[in-house]
């Protein structure tokens, strides 16, 4: 017998929505996921389970059903597919999609999904976009069983359409365990889940209580952020990316586990905005993957990149790319950063990656106008971008022979 944490039988009640919230180790996806094996021994049901972005659902997210269904000891009940979980008994079904693969947008093919009657949003903070969200929630409206539209989340900060949509509008405090309307509120943190955690890890929780406690009640104990303490760019937003002149593309390079990124960049110097666009963030690739890639999305335009790799880039100039390597030197991050905030930055919805990095970049010494490395990526390639623009006198005639 599998016992669920009280708080999660509130997924019974009759309501549209359901907002799960917590921290690390707080046992919110075992209990989801093991209610909605459950739920598919009722007839009728086809759950449609979705991550913004995802590769592999048969490596990333089935696994994690199957040790439910194995522990229910229920496997002969299901038949199982890369992207599918069948309940033999009943008919219904789990079905895997993202709304963003590779090959784009796949949001409408989402809606085209028939007989949906419960839809997941899982890592749901990943979603920037409110009006992608609202499609997808428009489609789900069979009758034969209660209607379910799951949030999972781990909060981010309260600009988050997220927040200011189902906590700030509807009076909700964060943390709450309650319903109002047509939403079920439930959220757990590593205290509701101490029968799992190792003594090692609940001393972690407690230094880092002492070490870093805004962490502690954003990650651990799952509380939204205001913008971070430190954060150094505060002036962004989310809203459609516009092509106002020539876009210049900005690219980071990564090694091991750091990824290659490419950004499009747009400045609107009369209204003093920039346009950014998030293009690919991907760790591994080879010269030939970061060509193909810069071929694609930056289709012959001018892309400034890390000019630490000066190999690299001539190699991809030599496949075809119009790419030239940034201008360094010293004080150049101090001075690209300065450059950057003297912009509203306008973010576009799908650049996921970005907004971590906003969310994340801040000063290690506010004295000497140090960085933190890290949450970098992405903004290095802005730097990068931006920097050229608005230094080079002949901005808008970007081909470099």
């Amino acid at each position: 017998m599998i016992d669920i944490n009280e708080k999660y039988q509130k997924l019974a009640n009759d309501t549209r929505y359901y907002i799960i919230t917590g921290g690390r180790a707080s046992g919110k996806s075992f209990s989801v996921n093991l209610m909605l094996v459950l739920l598919t021994y009722e007839a009728n049901h086809t759950i449609l389970f979705t991550r913004y972005t995802l590769t592999s659902a048969y490596v990333s997210i089935i696994p994690e059903f199957i040790e439910k269904i194995e522990l229910l000891d229920k496997f002969q009940d299901f038949h199982i597919t890369k992207d599918e979980i069948i309940n033999l008994r009943s008919g219904s079904k789990i079905v895997f999609k993202g709304i963003k693969t590779s090959s784009g947008d796949q949001t409408a093919n989402l809606k085209s999904i028939t007989g949906v009657t419960t839809w997941v949003l899982d890592e749901a903070e990943e979603l920037t976009d409110e009006g992608t969200f609202d499609k997808i929630d428009f489609t789900i409206r069979e009758t034969k069983n209660q209607n379910r539209i799951i949030l999972i989340l781990n909060p981010t900060t309260k600009e988050h359409w997220i927040y200011q949509r189902f906590f700030e509008d509807k009076g909700i405090q964060e943390g709450s365990n309650t319903q109002k309307d047509n939403t079920t509120y439930i959220h757990t943190t590593y205290q509701d889940n101490l029968e799992n955690l190792s003594e090692s890890f609940l001393k972690q929780i407690q230094d880092l209580k002492v070490r870093r406690p805004s962490k502690y009640k954003h990650a651990i104990m799952g509380g939204w952020l205001d913008k971070a303490e430190g954060v150094i760019f505060k002036n962004w937003s989310i809203g459609k990316f516009k092509k106002v002149g020539v876009s210049v593309w900005g690219q980071d390079y990564g090694f091991s586990n750091d990824p290659t990124t490419l950004i499009e960049t747009n400045i609107d110097t009369s209204n003093k905005r920039i346009y950014l666009k998030e293009c690919f963030y991907l760790p591994s690739l080879t010269t030939s993957d970061i060509t193909r890639l810069n071929q694609k999305y930056a289709q012959g335009g001018l892309i400034i990149a890390d000019s630490a790799e000066p190999r690299l880039i001539s190699e991809i100039r030599s496949k075809g790319c119009n790419i030239k390597p940034s201008v360094k030197g010293q004080g150049s991050v101090t001075y690209g950063i300065s450059l950057l905030q003297d912009y509203d930055l306008i973010i576009s919805e799908d650049s996921i990656n970005l907004v971590k990095e906003l969310n994340n970049y801040s000063w290690l010494e506010r004295k000497s106008n140090t960085p933190i490395d890290k949450f970098n990526h992405l903004i290095d390639a802005v730097r990068y971008a931006v920097s050229f623009q608005l230094q080079n006198p002949n901005r808008g005639k970007y081909t470099i022979q």
